[in-house]
Parts: C-alpha cells; sequence; structure tokens
C-alpha cells in the first residue's frame, strides 16, 4: 500500500516545524550525516541492513586512513561508492531537500538530480575537510 504523504511534492523532515534554532541546527547536522530514518528502516529493510554494512565499513577505511594504511585512491574510491549507495539511502528515507537558502525553513520533495547534487555536495564538502586534516597530519601520502 502506498504511504499518502508520498504522493505530494510537499516534504520536510519532522524537525521542520520547532521554533528551538539550537534545536533545529543540532538536528539539521544530524541530518546531514545520518541518511537512514525510521520510516525508511521499515519499507527498505533489505536496502538499509546494507547501508549499515557499508556505513561501517566507509568508516572503518577512514579509520585506515588515520593510520596511514590506506593510499588517497583507496579513500577517494570508498568515498565515491559510499556517495552512490547514500543516494539510494536518502531517497527513500529522507526523499526531500531544502527550497531556497541555507538558513531557511522550506523543503521539497527531491528528484533523482537534487538528490545526486545534494549528496554529491554535501559528502565533498565533508570528504574535502577529512583528507585535507589527514593529508595535514601527515596521514595520507599522495
Amino acid at each position: 500500500m502506498v504511504d499518502p504523504r508520498m504522493l505530494t511534492d510537499a516534504a520536510e523532515p519532522p524537525y521542520a516545524a520547532g521554533n528551538s534554532l539550537l534545536h533545529r541546527l543540532a538536528a539539521e547536522v544530524w541530518d546531514h550525516l545520518w541518511p537512514w530514518s525510521r520510516s525508511g528502516f521499515q519499507r527498505q529493510r533489505t536496502l538499509q541492513a546494507a547501508g549499515l554494512a557499508l556505513a561501517l565499513a566507509a568508516s572503518t577505511a577512514w579509520v585506515l586512513a588515520a593510520l596511514g594504511r590506506l593510499d588517497a585512491g583507496a579513500i577517494i574510491a570508498w568515498w565515491f561508492g559510499w556517495s552512490v549507495f547514500e543516494i539510494l539511502v536518502r531517497l527513500g528515507a529522507k526523499p526531500y531537500v531544502k527550497d531556497g537558502p541555507w538558513w531557511g525553513k522550506r523543503y521539497r520533495r527531491a528528484s533523482l538530480m537534487d538528490m545526486i547534487c545534494y549528496v554529491g555536495f554535501k559528502n565533498l564538502l565533508i570528504g574535502t575537510s577529512l583528507f585535507i586534516g589527514l593529508k595535514s597530519a601527515g596521514l595520507v601520502v599522495l
């Protein structure tokens, strides 16, 4: 049976209606870093279980990189693989993107291209920050 909420263009996270700025910022950080949702787990159990395994593998890859045991190409390949998978997970679990300025509270249902752009840019920023940090610490050799 199709969930009636999935038939509209309007989509927003549960924290969007809140008035507390601190609560909303903390929830947005969590939303950006954690692609799964409770309802997503119920609808896509196999995909979600595979996602958790892949998240553990990607985290292990970053730890290995921090220990100097993984080269730059392997880190980039892992991060790219994670990004592709995250697109699929988010489309089922959190199918919305922000519409308008980043500080706004307006959201809309994400198309495939919206999600590719959102996840790609978000993970580019996160991956670059982690990579520069590891490189600055001398833990990644090019």
